[in-house]
């Protein structure tokens, strides 16, 4: 599914105009962006899963096409751990 095919989705499923659920599509993606840049920034959704930052050492690396060591930064990841209720949904199993 993509962007598109999720605002569709959004639009029907909540009886609303794609206009709004754009909008509304849009406002999550930038409060979860503006949330992680923030020190210590994460966003929990109870059932869903929550969104974090990790940081990832610096490390050697090797370059495919010459064979040579480079070096890696260090750098700031964004994370998704999916909750209880989301990771059910996808393995299949029935709650009890």
């Amino acid at each position: 599914m993509n962007k598109s095919e999720l605002i569709d989705a959004i639009a029907k499923d909540a009886g609303i105009t794609k206009v709004a659920a754009k909008a509304a599509l849009e406002s999550f993606i930038s409060n979860v962006s503006t949330t992680l840049k923030k020190k210590d920034g994460k966003v929990s959704l109870v059932g869903f899963g929550t969104f974090s930052v990790a940081e990832r050492a610096a490390r050697q690396g090797i370059n495919p096409a010459t064979k040579k060591p480079i070096k890696i930064a260090a750098k700031k990841v964004a994370k998704f751990k999916a909750g209880a209720d989301l990771a059910t949904a996808v393995s299949g199993a029935k709650k009890k």
